[in-house]
């Protein structure tokens, strides 16, 4: 009987990112790039974190004169998950 092989990817994490883990509140940071339209962030930001297109705006502004603006808090895995599809998106995020 031939055994199913499977693949494991193999994440390494920094003593910087577990230690941010255990804090109880994170930042999504959003960064700014050359790639994505002003029109691409503010529809992100309102499909994504229901932001209104005013507000939408000022961030991406801000995004743009000061490169970066935090556009989320909470819990890392909430955090984590806005993260993942804001980066699907095509846009530079973090967490801090």
């Amino acid at each position: 009987m031939k055994m199913a092989e499977t693949q494991v990817q193999e994440e390494t994490f920094t003593l910087e990112e577990i230690l941010s883990v255990t804090k109880e509140y994170h930042r999504l940071i959003l960064w700014n790039d050359d790639i994505n339209t002003f029109d691409h962030v503010i529809h992100c930001l309102m499909k994504y974190l229901d932001y209104s297109e005013s507000q939408a705006e000022k961030i991406a502004w801000k995004v743009h004169n000061e490169g970066k603006c935090a556009v989320l808090e909470g819990t890392y895995t909430e955090v984590d998950v806005y993260r993942k599809i804001l980066k699907e998106e095509g846009l530079t995020v973090s967490i801090e």
